[in-house]
């Protein structure tokens, strides 16, 4: 009995059929289960409770507290200032991001790693370190500080040091994203393309841009949840000035500190709002992707 049943999957192996092995993660049912309700008790006590508490706290007074609260004026300033800085900053990141993935995937040169560490530069530094380095560069005492006050500049506690701490700390996300994905898809089409005649430019728009434009949105879809949600680096170059140089998220902890706790929440549900849209897209998103990648799967 034991040779033969040894001998099943050579016989398997020799008639071309698969041999049998058992799935490593088939585990029993309680397993699962045990391990599902961790997950979900995880989820609920560090992700979807604090998200309803937020949501509870800035309609605790009321719908008319919490509009009253959005409609105020150093609240509106402070998200004009947001989307300012992300409409800035995201755009300029696209660039860079698609830039330099096209440039790390498609070629090869020396300094190429070097590159590499400088874009996840962003990821090792504390987002506070991040805003220091904008003072000891624009600041009074810093480098250009001087010069900057001698021709009546500001940089620093203003909208440009604002957007330049922002697009330090997203810089790496389109980037990022687009690595990886450039490089597992070669350089043979766009090899193709040259060779029948196409320009550069003309590569990029019709064979480049299409293979990874679900990877692009991905990307952009972080970059701008982070720049909209950004307060380590901010916080340290805006200089706190009421309804010009505060964010949504140094808003928050002004009103929180001064105890304006419904106008304080009602700014944070904003913020919550803008996680979950992000949610969607992000989900949506990775959606079609996989269902662009299984397409060429299922005509083949």
């Amino acid at each position: 009995m034991t040779a033969a049943v040894s001998t099943l999957p050579i016989a398997a192996q020799a008639r071309g059929e698969p041999a049998y092995a058992p799935a490593a993660t088939i585990e029993p049912f309680w397993v699962r289960a045990l391990l599902t309700g961790i997950a979900l008790v995880f989820l609920t006590l560090f992700l979807f409770v604090p998200l309803a508490a937020v949501f509870a706290e800035a309609l605790k007074k009321g719908v008319d507290t919490y509009l009253v609260a959005i409609a105020e004026p150093d609240a509106v300033a402070a998200i004009r200032l947001t989307l300012l800085t992300a409409a800035i900053a995201v755009p300029l990141n696209l660039v860079f991001g698609v830039a330099a993935a096209w440039t790390i995937a498609k070629f090869d040169f020396r300094g190429k790693n070097v590159l590499l560490t400088l874009i996840d530069l962003p990821f090792s530094v504390s987002p506070v370190i991040s805003g220091l380095i904008y003072v000891l560069i624009f600041g009074a005492q810093g480098w250009f500080g001087p010069w900057l006050r001698e021709h009546d500049i500001k940089i620093l506690f203003a909208v440009p040091g604002i957007v330049l701490a922002t697009i330090f700390v997203t810089f790496p996300f389109v980037a990022r994203e687009l690595i990886p994905l450039m490089q597992s898809q070669g350089t043979e089409e766009e090899e193709a393309a040259l060779v029948l005649g196409a320009s550069g430019w003309r590569t990029f728009w019709h064979v480049t841009l299409p293979n990874i434009k679900w990877g692009l949105l991905y990307g952009v879809i972080l970059c701008n949840a982070r720049a909209m949600g950004e307060f380590g680096a901010v916080s340290v170059v805006s200089g706190h000035i009421r309804g010009e140089t505060n964010t949504m998220p140094l808003q928050v902890e002004i009103l929180y500190n001064e105890y304006n706790f419904a106008a304080a929440f009602a700014v944070a549900s904003l913020l919550a709002l803008l996680a979950l849209v992000t949610l969607a897209l992000k989900t949506f998103v990775e959606w079609r992707a996989h269902d662009t990648n299984l397409k060429p799967l299922q005509e083949n």
